[in-house]
């Protein structure tokens, strides 16, 4: 704290009427920067430690003679006037974080209290605790959040893709657990081969649907798979006609469990007999409920199914051809020439939130996924449009509002301390289940009670507190 002490020496802090002991008391208990203000609101002395004084420069300096709302953002410039009206009102603040502006361009964080010095020109003295360690926290709580946001999805993207292949395989598949040995997954080709439906055979002990001598040589080959991760090719027959089959097994580890995956391979599933599936392909994305457009690498329209047409408000196909589709897709004001940026970039844009506009006037909102295939010459880009503004309409009471109050109080990570944030948020959600106990029992309270876990008189003190309490009172002192 020796730049306090040096601070107090001078005669600047007891020439504005704060007594040496009563200022140093208060520095000591809480202060990286310690501001002496006069009635007017101007800096009048300024005096920080050494990690703050590295922080903001020769900035302090310049801060001397200057009005305190002068040196702040633009956003923190009202929280310096309520301190001012605090001590003026009561002779000292509650803590306050504010922003300093630096000619650096970066801002420097500090939560001051101010306390009213001694003197009858109503000067003040404005403690404040450095707050950049804080705000790098919540910085890296942001980026945590956002990388565990990534991860997410790369695992969604990832089981997607396995339950896609697993169910398009022509290969029968069971997915075993070697303790036990009951099938904890298969997919529809193993419906088929076993004559019934995947969700019978989950759960059923392996192995299934062979005949008895056939499951000797299973046996031997789960145990080759345990000790050696992979088993040969077996034959065996199965019970239901005594098809022949070729059976393979491997041996893998999930979430420390050991899983057996069994293939099987059949004369008829395979190879020539195997439907074209170009065609039905093709019919489906034409039948599609969700839009399906495919433009050229500029996003001018090639082909587009019905249910787009119908989005777009156009009679046919052909009233599409040609044109660039951001004519309907694209709020206003945006440009979808990002959109098409990205996707040239990644080759791939996933569930965009936009807005889709009619020929005849008509708006929804509606969520976009694209994909560009890069093999086709020339490259071409197909687009997925889901309507969602019926989801938006019909969604739970009070949903959307909880999303857009939490998106707001994200914005302010950085600016307010973490614990305030938490308790708005933690206020937010507590309201919005109250409300959704409340719609789901049609606002019989002592129903909505029971759905929250909550004493009948527990929830009308909350109710009361987000003032959702309208009638509550009275229908309390009826009961009573």
């Amino acid at each position: 704290m020796s730049h306090f002490g040096r601070a107090l020496d001078s005669q600047s802090i007891p020439a504005a009427g704060l007594d040496r002991e009563s200022a140093m008391a208060l520095i000591a208990a809480a202060g990286d920067i310690a501001l002496v203000v006069d009635g007017n609101g101007v800096i009048r002395d300024a005096t920080m430690t050494e990690g703050a004084e590295s922080a903001a420069g020769d900035d302090t300096n310049k801060w001397i003679g200057v009005a305190w709302v002068d040196t702040v953002t633009q956003d923190s410039r009202s929280k310096v006037e309520a301190l001012m009206r605090d001590v003026a009102a009561t002779g000292v603040s509650r803590r306050r974080q504010v922003n300093h502006s630096l000619t650096s361009g970066a801002d420097l964080p500090v939560s001051y209290t101010a306390v009213r010095l001694n003197d009858k020109h109503g000067g003040l003295v404005a403690v404040g605790r450095d707050l950049r360690t804080v705000a790098s926290l919540q910085q890296r709580l942001v980026e945590t959040q956002q990388a565990l946001e990534r991860d997410y999805w790369r695992l969604r993207h990832v089981e997607t893709r396995y339950r896609l292949l697993f169910q398009v395989s022509s290969e029968a598949i069971l997915v075993v657990d070697s303790s036990n040995r009951r099938i904890v997954d298969a997919n529809d080709a193993a419906g088929r081969l076993f004559d019934r439906s995947t969700d019978k055979l989950v759960g059923r002990t392996f192995p299934i649907g062979v005949d008895s001598e056939s499951e000797p040589a299973l046996e031997q080959a789960l145990a080759n798979a345990r000790t050696a991760g992979r088993s040969g090719n077996i034959s065996a027959r199965l019970a239901n006609g005594g098809t022949a089959v070729d059976v393979s097994v491997s041996c893998f580890r999930q979430d420390a469990v050991s899983l057996f995956l069994v293939r099987f391979s059949a004369t008829g599933l395979t190879g020539g007999n195997a439907p074209d599936l170009g065609a039905e392909v093709t019919e489906l994305l034409a039948n599609t409920p969700d839009g399906f457009v495919v433009t050229d690498i500029e996003g001018r329209v090639i082909s587009a199914n019905r249910a787009f047409l119908d989005q777009v408000q156009l009679a046919g196909e052909q009233q599409a051809h040609g044109r660039l589709i951001s004519d309907w897709i694209g709020r206003p004001g945006a440009d979808l020439g990002v959109f098409l940026a990205t996707l040239r970039k990644h080759g791939v844009v996933r569930i965009m939130a936009t807005a889709v506009r009619g020929e005849q006037g008509g708006t929804s909102e509606a969520e976009i996924s694209a994909a560009a295939a890069p093999t086709n010459e020339p490259q071409c880009i197909g687009f997925i449009m889901r309507d969602v503004g019926r989801r938006l309409a019909h969604g739970p009471r009070g949903a959307r509002d909880l999303s857009i109050a939490v998106e707001q109080l994200t914005s302010l990570v950085g600016r307010v301390a973490l614990r305030d944030l938490l308790r708005d948020t933690s206020d937010l959600v507590e309201r919005h289940f109250i409300e959704a106990a409340l719609e789901l029992t049609d606002d019989n309270r002592t129903a909505a009670a029971e759905v929250l876990g909550l004493s009948r008189q527990s929830l009308y003190v909350k109710m009361r507190r987000h003032e959702l309490a309208a009638g509550a009172e009275a229908e309390d002192r009826q009961v009573g």
